[in-house]
């Protein structure tokens, strides 16, 4: 199974003075629809996914929503997709996001394809959880910009792929 995790697009919160957008819950800004716009065209060309699991935060569900209107498949909300909750500990969200990578990958097994849309550190977290990093170690991060595509795969075989990480070529 392929699984695509797709950062939403820019959001007002990337204007935000803490420059942390995490739990705060503003919509798109109009370049970030413009972002969602192009990789939803470049994701439907070239990887559709067969089901969609989307974070409940707003900038997220408007990128998975477009997403699911564009290729016209199913989408279903996480609140465990979330970014990093305020009191949450690295230790704690990484465990959550390993549990709900675990669940998502057992609620998707009849699919060849899924993909995952949410936010910067949580799909830092689910690489890790991928990769089976152990949780302790929380000093690793991998870039997510706005609308990033990242590309894993479970193969037939004893060993994972990973295809590609943060590409953003649909918005050269």
């Amino acid at each position: 199974m392929q699984i695509l995790l797709i950062r939403h697009g820019e959001s007002e919160d990337d204007f935000l003075e803490e420059n942390y957008e995490g739990t705060t819950d503003l919509p798109l800004t109009i370049k970030g629809v413009d972002q969602v716009e192009k990789m939803c065209r470049r994701v439907s060309e070239e990887f559709p996914p067969e089901f969609i699991w989307s974070s409940t935060l707003l900038r997220a569900s408007e990128t998975a929503e477009t997403l699911s209107n564009t290729i016209q498949c199913p989408v279903t909300f996480l609140d465990d997709l979330r970014e990093m909750q305020d009191m949450e500990s690295e230790f704690n969200f990484r465990l959550r996001a390993q549990n709900v990578l675990s669940n998502i990958k057992v609620n998707s097994a009849n699919y060849k394809r899924i993909a995952i849309i949410s936010h910067g550190g949580m799909i830092t977290k689910i690489i890790e959880s991928f990769l089976q990093l152990p949780p302790e170690i929380n000093d690793v991060w991998f870039n997510s910009n706005n609308t990033g595509i990242n590309l894993l795969e479970y193969t037939d075989h004893p060993y994972k792929l990973i295809r590609f990480l943060n590409s953003t070529r649909h918005l050269n």
